[in-house]
């Protein structure tokens, strides 16, 4: 196990010195007032846009902890799921490790609401299954609406690509048929994974694309229309650089995203593709990292004042 995490470390740590290096390169030919100026050039209408689509990822972020409370038979009040759902995403987002960090604050947060050590790990296996399943969904929708994406980022023929779209899909086709006609339970060494109820896995089906849809869209509208390859192909880009980013482990994609869309979008100039970047971090990394913290610091607080309140006299005379 120790080994596992200090290889992914070192993947992480390489991800981001061969981003940092390609960037490097990329940043000799961009001009940062250039880029200013595509900031500037983005209209007060496509920012609004942007930001309506931040707030619709992160209520699609605090489904997924809605469906996995649901799955569990439990009962927990959406305010408390979405402020736990958004501070978990906005830290986990940009500190990297999302599976460790995401699991420290689900754990603090649910434990106090009854859920059991063990519950907390469904919720979060959950959870990250979801958004699995919107990313193998969406993958699966792309590749085989628009197959010659892939050639943007791999040299693949376009009939793989499209194979591997329809791949994808029957994946999630098995998975909902699975769940439909209770398919009996997935069994691997000693853990037992059964399928969920049929109206849970369609919550699924639903809320994990529409996340991975509405963050794509932040991208989208803060790019000008002049070269604009469609929605689709930013939404297809989107896919690959973020999940490249998740498996690097590093902070907030650092580099990760920058570089792919940066090779991806060729026919764009790259001072407004950098620009869309920089709505996008902000609006979906920087801003609610921000926020999040403010709500730690409350939480902890409010938890703090409740323990001192249970105390004896005695107890709150002892030096902390």
């Amino acid at each position: 196990m120790k080994f596992r995490n200090a290889a992914w470390s070192i993947f992480g740590i390489g991800a981001v010195a061969v981003s940092v290096f390609i960037l490097y390169r990329e940043f000799r030919r961009i001009s940062f007032a250039e880029v200013a100026d595509s900031l500037a050039a983005i209209t007060f209408g496509n920012w609004a846009l942007a930001i309506v689509a931040t707030l619709c990822a992160y209520a699609a972020l605090a489904w997924y902890d809605r469906i996995a409370i649901q799955h569990l038979g439990k009962k927990v009040s959406w305010l408390f799921i979405s402020l736990c759902s958004f501070t978990t995403y906005a830290l986990s987002h940009n500190i990297g490790a999302s599976v460790i960090s995401g699991a420290v604050v689900r754990y603090r947060a649910y434990s106090t609401r009854g859920l059991s050590p063990h519950e907390i790990g469904l919720l979060i296996v959950f959870c990250s299954f979801t958004f699995a399943l919107g990313t193998i969904l969406m993958g699966g929708f792309v590749l085989t609406i628009e197959p010659e994406i892939v050639q943007r980022i791999a040299d693949i023929p376009v009939w793989i690509s499209f194979c591997i779209g329809l791949a994808l899909l029957g994946l999630v086709g098995l998975y909902v048929l699975g769940s439909w006609l209770q398919f009996p339970p997935w069994q691997f060494k000693r853990f037992s994974v059964q399928y969920p109820r049929l109206p849970i896995v369609m919550r699924q089906v639903v809320a994990g694309p529409l996340e991975l849809a509405a963050a794509a869209a932040i991208i989208y509208f803060a790019l000008p229309a002049t070269n604009n390859p469609g929605y689709l192909v930013i939404l297809g880009i989107f896919l690959a650089s973020f999940t490249l980013a998740l498996l690097s482990h590093a902070p907030g994609g650092l580099g990760v995203l920058e570089v792919t869309f940066l090779a991806a979008l060729h026919e764009m100039d790259p001072n407004d593709v950098l620009a869309a970047l920089i709505v996008f971090r902000l609006l979906y990394l920087l801003i609610p990292f921000g926020i999040a913290l403010i709500v730690v610091l409350l939480f902890e607080k409010t938890q703090l004042a409740r323990k001192d309140g249970n105390a004896t006299p005695d107890q709150k005379k002892l030096p902390l």
